[in-house]
C-alpha cells in the first residue's frame, strides 16, 4: 500500500514517493510478466502503458522518486503497479511447511503483478512462443517503432506507444516479418484482423468470468493454455491463474511430485507463481 506521496523534488522527479509494501523495481522489470519496461543508463527504470511514460528510480529506504506528478500518479501509474494490493500479506500467506516455497517468496519479495494493456499482452504472449525474453523486448519494440506513436522522448530516446488495433490494420506480412517474428507473423495477421473485425466483442470480453475468458482467449491462432493464462494475469487481472511455462513445470516435477502448489493459493496463485517463476528464472536452477 502506498504512503505519503506529495514532497516535491526540485531535481529531475518531480514526486517522491514513500511506498511501504512490497515494492522492487528492478524484480518487477525482470520477472518475465513485461517486456517494454527496462533500466536506463542513469539506474531509473522506464515504463510505457498506453500513450503515457514514466522515469522511476529508487532514491531512498522506501522512497522511490517519479517523472510525474502527483495527479498522474494516482491517475495512471497507481492501479498500473497495483498499489491498491498489499502484497506483504500475501507474500507471508506461504506456507511455513514449504521450505522451497518460502525461498521463492523471500527472494521476489518486490514483485508485483502490473496491470497492462489487454491488445499488448495479447500480442506480446503471442510472440513470446520459443523466444527469450531480449528476443521478445526486441521483437515488441520493433512493433511500436512501426505502428505505434511517438510520445515522448527520455534523455534522448524517442519513446513510442504499443499500437492499437486499427493502427495494425494494414500490417503485411513483410513488415512484421521485419519485427522478427518468424512463423508467429501468421498469428499476429489472425489476431489484428479479428479485433478489428469485432472491436465491440473484443472490448467488452472483459466481463467475462474467468473459464468463459480462458475459453475466448484460445480462439486465436498460437494462444493455448499458457499464452491464455499470462494474458489474463498480466492483462485482466486474472491473479488466480498461475500459468505453467518449462521453469514452473520443472519446479512441479522436482519439488512437487508434478503436482501444481499454487491451488492451495486460491486467488493468490498467480502471484506465488510470479515469486517462483522469478527465482528459478533468475537463479537458473533448482
Amino acid at each position: 500500500m502506498e504512503g505519503n506521496a506529495s514532497r516535491k523534488n526540485e531535481g529531475e522527479f518531480r514526486v517522491i514517493l514513500q511506498i511501504k509494501d512490497d515494492f522492487d523495481i528492478e524484480k518487477i522489470v525482470n520477472s518475465g510478466q513485461c517486456f517494454r519496461p527496462r533500466m536506463l543508463s542513469d539506474g531509473s527504470f522506464l515504463f510505457v502503458t498506453g500513450r503515457e511514460f514514466l522515469k522511476i528510480k529508487e532514491v531512498g529506504h522506501n522512497s522511490f522518486g517519479v517523472s510525474v506528478d502527483l495527479d498522474t500518479w494516482k491517475r495512471i501509474w497507481f492501479d498500473y503497479f497495483d498499489m491498491g494490493s498489499e502484497y506483504c500479506h500475501v507474500r507471508e500467506s506461504v506456507s511455513k511447511d514449504d521450505e522451497f516455497m518460502q525461498t521463492c517468496a523471500r527472494e521476489s519479495q518486490g514483485i508485483r503483478i502490473l496491470r497492462q494493456n489487454k491488445w499488448e499482452m495479447l500480442i506480446s504472449y503471442i510472440i513470446s512462443q520459443r523466444k527469450s525474453i531480449p528476443a521478445i523486448r526486441t521483437a515488441v519494440e520493433k512493433l511500436c517503432v512501426l505502428y505505434g506513436d511517438k510520445i515522448g522522448d527520455v534523455d534522448g530516446e524517442v519513446i513510442y506507444s504499443f499500437p492499437e488495433p486499427e493502427q495494425m490494420m494494414n500490417a503485411t506480412k513483410k513488415e512484421l516479418d521485419s519485427c522478427g517474428l518468424g512463423y508467429r507473423t501468421e498469428y499476429i495477421l489472425n489476431a489484428i484482423d479479428y479485433v478489428n473485425k469485432n472491436k465491440t466483442e473484443w472490448d467488452s470480453i472483459e466481463s467475462l468470468g474467468d473459464e468463459e475468458l480462458f475459453d475466448y482467449l484460445k480462439k486465436f491462432k498460437g494462444v493455448g493454455d499458457k499464452v491464455a493464462n499470462c494474458v489474463m494475469l498480466f492483462a485482466y487481472h486474472r491473479i488466480s491463474r498461475a500459468p505453467v511455462d518449462t521453469w514452473i513445470k520443472k519446479v512441479m516435477d522436482e519439488k512437487y511430485g508434478g503436482e501444481n502448489p499454487f491451488i492451495e493459493y486460491g486467488e493468490n496463485a498467480g502471484i506465488i507463481q510470479q515469486y517462483v517463476f522469478h527465482y528459478v528464472q533468475n537463479k537458473k536452477g533448482l
